[in-house]
């Protein structure tokens, strides 16, 4: 019987140059000695943020303590970013984009990532203010990609400054992907034209600045308010009897809505209809509509708003319509804005309400 056949011994593959032992070692040193390089400029940076006189440590890559001389590095401490007032800011505004952008097929993922170049800034811009910025579509150098965001921002400008807003971000500061300066840019953009969202209140971060002065880094930390309070932002500086109510009179709430719901109900009985909840029933306008034409004795043609109303947008008409009849009544325009009427904001309601009690309470 015959043995079975042995495999070949396999040849010993010759090594390459590179692969050698002296090629391997000289590669090892090389890489261990970037890596100590790299650590050694990582903790460079960590010590001049971890000072002393920094009550917050900061995360600190290496990227961001490579600076030339005079140069500054602006970062958000890590806690701030683990704030869940501040995470809410970001996912409002990244919403608000996304919603805004919806037909342009454009979804905005992380803010610094993809609004650094212009080309989201510019789309957004075109799309708020119905207009056609005058920029090249697609740039891919940096000196290409800052002139169009310098047409962008200058357009920014031009819609802002007659408002006498501080302008808190630069070209300089956009481009590179500072998030505060972004964060600055859009809630100003919102601002202006009223987007149909509700940011989160007093918003307020810790910011990193990393200098290098001489050779060295030295950093400090300073606060930085992203946020006020909705009446602030939205222009309405003067603080009324609701503003009083809510803060030092909650108690008294409850008479107030009892009362403008008496008044509701006094005049939507005639078309049996009845309100309980303020907040709720109001909120996509309907109601609001139907009441001024019992107010003031006519009949609002239905094609004239939404009866069922389906979407956001919808709502949003019917109650600017019913602010529009307001105004014909003779009445001031609301302080409120109708989307926070529809995102069920009681204060807003009430005072809407308000307005038509103290007009129209001897009215049958």
């Amino acid at each position: 019987m015959s043995s079975a056949p042995r495999s070949p011994t396999p040849r010993p593959r010759r090594m390459k140059k590179d692969e050698s032992f002296l090629g391997k070692l000289g590669g090892t040193l090389a890489r261990k000695r970037r890596a100590r390089e790299v650590s050694d400029l990582q903790e460079e940076g960590k010590n001049a943020i971890n000072s002393p006189m920094s009550p917050a440590l900061a995360d600190v890559h290496p990227e961001d303590t490579q600076l030339e001389e005079n140069e500054e590095r602006v970062m958000i401490d890590p806690t701030s970013k683990d704030d869940p007032k501040f995470k809410e800011l970001v996912k409002v505004l990244l919403n608000w984009i996304n919603d805004v952008l919806v037909e342009e097929r454009i979804i905005v993922k992380q803010l610094e990532e993809d609004l650094y170049d212009g080309q989201v800034l510019q789309k957004l811009l075109e799309k708020l203010a119905g207009c056609k910025l005058n920029v090249a579509e697609v740039t891919q150098s940096e000196i290409g990609q800052k002139q169009k965001l310098q047409t962008v921002l200058e357009a920014v400008h031009d819609l802002l400054r007659p408002r006498g807003w501080a302008l808190r971000w630069s070209v300089d500061s956009i481009h590179g992907k500072n998030l505060v300066a972004i964060l600055h840019l859009l809630v100003s953009l919102a601002m202006h034209f009223r987007a149909p969202i509700r940011l989160p209140e007093h918003v307020t971060v810790q910011v990193v600045v990393v200098r290098k002065r001489e050779g060295l880094l030295h950093s400090s930390h300073i606060s930085e308010e992203l946020t006020t309070t909705t009446e602030m932002m939205m222009g309405r500086f003067e603080r009324d009897a609701f503003d009083t109510l809510f803060d030092h009179a909650p108690d008294k709430l409850s008479v107030v809505k009892k009362s403008l719901i008496t008044f509701v109900n006094k005049h939507l009985n005639k078309l049996n209809l009845e309100v309980t909840e303020l907040e709720t029933q109001f909120a996509d306008g309907v109601y609001l509509v139907l009441l001024m034409g019992l107010l003031e004795d006519y009949f609002v043609p239905l094609h004239n708003f939404y009866l069922t109303p389906e979407s956001f947008d919808q709502k949003v008409h019917n109650v600017s319509f019913a602010f529009e009849l307001m105004l014909d009544g003779g009445l001031k325009k609301p302080k409120a804005r109708p989307e926070d009427v529809v995102n069920l904001d009681l204060k807003s309601t009430l005072r809407v309400l308000y307005n038509l009690f103290t007009k129209y309470k001897n009215v049958e």
